[in-house]
């Protein structure tokens, strides 16, 4: 394993320590302890790779994840507050004004996009293809698998970008932390089916290229972020190709890469049907640890 590849992966167990830690308020002496690494070499690799100050990075979560609160609980704004380290309403009123424009209660009662800190994730998918471990092997992994879905009529939000055809290319060229931030304030309007950050690919002219945003239902007239456009999708069967739940940092490129290349090689006429891509999208699904990774492409029966 490269070194880059160790600092992110200590990098990516910080963030996932101060996920499970953040109502405790926790300091870089607690995290350190936990970790295994110095305060200072903490301090200074989390800043070096994920871009900004562990501390910014903490108090960007805390705002965030009490933002949901307020938009997803009838919760008092007060408990919220307090429970995510603020020292008052007051203060948090004032750290909610600095970050988005309004007031918690005014939000509460007319929630709309907001750029939300997510949670980080410093391993881009496509930047360890075929850097696994080793050992790994198919006791250890599995084919990729073929199914039907059925997605109703849906609208979809998203950042369309015309030169990409993978996340970090779109990333490249897009503010990755805005973007995200906005689509998980949207996750309560979400389609039950084509959810909050589910990416994919359009074609055109035999070449594909690379959104990311949220399906929404059909029905759906509220605001459109700035930068996103809202397209109008058929209903549609899809073909999936997917892989089971697998260890993100191990395996990541290797399944990427069993499901790509199944996706993208299959002849749908061998199961009766053809692809439907000039009608809909397709769609990406990278949930490691819960879901594992999915390329949806929609068909029609011949």
């Amino acid at each position: 394993m490269n070194r880059l590849y160790e600092w992110n992966e200590a990098i990516q167990k910080m963030i996932d320590w101060i996920e499970d830690h953040v109502t405790e308020n926790p300091s870089l002496l607690d995290m350190s302890k936990q970790i295994g690494y110095s305060p200072y070499y903490c301090s200074t690799q989390f800043h070096k790779i994920a871009g900004m100050t562990l501390k910014s990075y903490m108090a960007g979560r805390r705002l965030c994840l009490a933002t949901l609160d307020i938009r997803d609980s009838n919760e008092r704004i007060l408990d919220i507050a307090i429970r995510y380290g603020f020292s008052s309403q007051e203060a948090f009123t004032r750290a909610f004004v600095t970050a988005y424009g309004c007031t918690p209660y005014v939000f509460r009662k007319n929630p709309r996009p907001l750029p939300l800190s997510i949670k980080q994730t410093v391993l881009f998918p496509e930047h360890y293809k075929g850097k696994g471990e080793s050992t790994m092997s198919r006791t250890i992994l599995t084919d990729a698998s073929i199914r039907i879905e059925y997605i109703p009529a849906h609208k979809y939000i998203g950042v369309y970008d015309n030169t990409s055809t993978n996340y970090g290319e779109l990333w490249a060229g897009h503010d990755c932390d805005l973007i995200t931030g906005l689509v998980e304030s949207m996750g309560h309007i979400s389609h039950p089916v084509v959810t909050a950050h589910t990416a994919g690919w359009t074609w055109k002219d035999g070449k594909k290229t690379y959104f990311y945003g949220l399906g929404v239902p059909f029905e759906y007239e509220g605001e459109i972020p700035k930068g996103f456009d809202m397209r109008e999708f058929a209903a549609s069967y899809y073909l999936v190709f997917s892989h089971p739940p697998f260890h993100y940092l191990k395996d990541n490129g290797e399944v990427m890469s069993r499901v790509e290349s199944l996706a993208w090689t299959f002849d749908p006429s061998t199961m009766g049907y053809k692809w439907n891509e000039d009608v809909c999208q397709d769609y990406q699904r990278h949930y490691p640890e819960g879901l594992g990774y999915q390329v949806l492409r929609p068909v029609a029966k011949l």
